[in-house]
């Protein structure tokens, strides 16, 4: 008898035909690596002369945590392959949402293959990001609990423009939007801002229950300055209610009373500075662009721009 042997199974190939090869992470060999090992505690010592008290726990885990990622010492699995019969080591994950490049990368392209396969419908899509001012971005990361508010009220905001945009009521249509909350700019400074993958129009029922898309129009310069006006008021209303700031009023340069916000009894936690808001705007400006807008008013910038919508992989690029 002549044994015969399983046949191999063909390499495993990506969409655009190369082989898919497994290369283990080896951060340890990385330039970010080696500095935050060596210099790390350096930076609290000196960070905690700096401010007069020690740093928060969490952000010594996040460099700890960093350290151990992707270390075989630390602990790892090992795959076997029952055709080939080669085995791979695969270390632990820190899987943290801080500087992680590796864990970072893994969760933004999970999140956004996530949104386009399942949650965003194949249907024009809008981005639209929305800056802060300093005082209120410390507010915010002051007390977190008014970032859930705060975005209720840039979408209701926006999804009543865009029903007014289509010409029908709101008990008539709805929109959608997917929101991610930046907290930090490109210099790893404090920067809460927010990313709105915003439906580029309403859905509105029918008769039989259906529902049906109604495209909005690309926004213009006008119609963006609209919003980010009615955002503002709506923002400041809300805080005031909230006691996160109270309302002063006092002199402006051109001897003007204006409204300033002031630190409220729940807003202590803001780097013990007071959050003036005046509400007069200053000079606005706008990119220019056919799919691109920007308008700036009070230390708030509303942007837009249209979503590669037509192309899956480019919105999931983008």
């Amino acid at each position: 008898m002549q044994a015969v042997g399983r046949q191999p199974k063909p390499a495993s190939r990506a969409p655009d035909g190369a082989p898919v090869h497994f290369e283990r992470h080896r951060p340890e060999q990385t330039t970010l690596y080696r500095l935050v090992q060596q210099h790390a505690a350096t930076f609290f010592e000196q960070a905690e002369s700096a401010a007069g008290a020690g740093l928060p726990q969490f952000v010594k885990d996040e460099f700890d945590a960093f350290l151990e990622c992707g270390i075989l010492a630390r602990g790892f699995l090992r795959l076997h392959c029952g055709d080939c019969g080669h085995d791979k080591l695969v270390a632990f994950s820190c899987k943290r949402r801080g500087f992680c490049p590796s864990c970072g990368a893994r969760r933004m392209a999970q999140t956004a293959a996530h949104l386009v396969d399942h949650v965003i419908p194949h249907v024009p899509v809008r981005q639209r990001v929305l800056a802060l001012p300093i005082p209120l971005r410390l507010l915010l990361a002051a007390q977190p609990k008014l970032v859930t508010p705060v975005l209720q009220v840039v979408h209701r905001v926006i999804t009543r423009h865009l029903l007014g945009q289509a010409g029908v009521k709101a008990d008539e249509a709805d929109s959608g939007a997917v929101t991610l909350i930046q907290r930090f700019g490109s210099a790893a400074n404090l920067n809460i801002h927010l990313h709105c993958l915003v439906l580029d129009g309403v859905y509105r029922r029918c008769v039989d229950g259906e529902p049906v898309f109604m495209e909005a129009p690309a926004p213009t310069d006008e119609a963006l300055q609209t919003v980010l006006l009615k955002i503002i008021t709506r923002l400041m209303n809300l805080l005031t209610r909230k006691g996160g700031a109270r309302r002063r009023t006092g002199p402006n340069l051109h001897g003007r009373r204006r409204r300033r916000f002031g630190r409220g009894p729940r807003a202590q936690a803001v780097a013990g500075r007071s959050l003036h808001l005046p509400h007069r705007l200053r000079p606005t400006r706008r990119t220019e662009g056919a799919e691109a807008a920007r308008r700036d008013a009070q230390g708030h910038s509303l942007c837009s721009s249209a979503a590669r919508s037509s192309s899956r992989a480019g919105l999931e690029a983008d």
